[in-house]
């Protein structure tokens, strides 16, 4: 394992450079690149020693065609009626990879949850708040980095919702 102050590669470049002009130079070096791939949450909670559910996943769904990025925990679903209801549109689906990647810039697997190429609307489900630190793809499908929940949705232009599967 090596961080992005070892290894300047191990953010995205695009992130690399999003996170600087957000004033957010001091979590280059938390950025942690991985020799085997971190684009499942099962496989970055591995990689880092952590909870599934401390993973942060970063999903872009279609609303109504519209592209919408749901933050969720790592051991839990999306609803996809929830967010409909949420962003009181006809229908959600799960976004095809090349929407993926033109709305956000990065591929299916290293999509972080802010630094993208445009601005999209955010869903963050209340479960990431359940954690101190929550981990989140830093562009590639083999880094990650560690930030305090209510920071990321922050910095993510993200806005509460409760849009996790329940199980009876």
């Amino acid at each position: 394992m090596t961080t992005a102050e070892e290894e300047p590669n191990a953010a995205h470049p695009r992130f690399a450079e999003a996170v600087r002009k957000m004033g957010l130079d001091d979590l280059l070096p938390r950025i942690r690149r991985f020799p085997d791939a971190t684009r499942t949450a099962v496989e970055a909670a591995e990689a880092v020693g952590c909870e599934l559910s401390e993973i942060c996943k970063s999903l872009i769904f279609a609303a109504d065609g519209v592209p919408v990025l749901v933050l969720m925990d790592g051991a839990s679903r999306v609803d996809l009626e929830l967010v409909r209801q949420e962003l009181g549109v006809e229908k959600v689906t799960r976004a095809r990879a090349d929407l993926v990647r033109e709305t956000t810039g990065y591929a299916i697997g290293g999509v972080p949850p802010f630094g993208h190429r445009g601005k999209t609307r955010v869903l963050a489900d209340r479960s990431l708040l359940d954690h101190d630190i929550v981990w989140a793809a830093a562009g590639t499908p083999y880094a990650v980095f560690p930030m305090d929940p209510k920071t990321l949705i922050a910095h993510a232009g993200g806005t509460l919702a409760d849009v996790r599967e329940q199980f009876e």
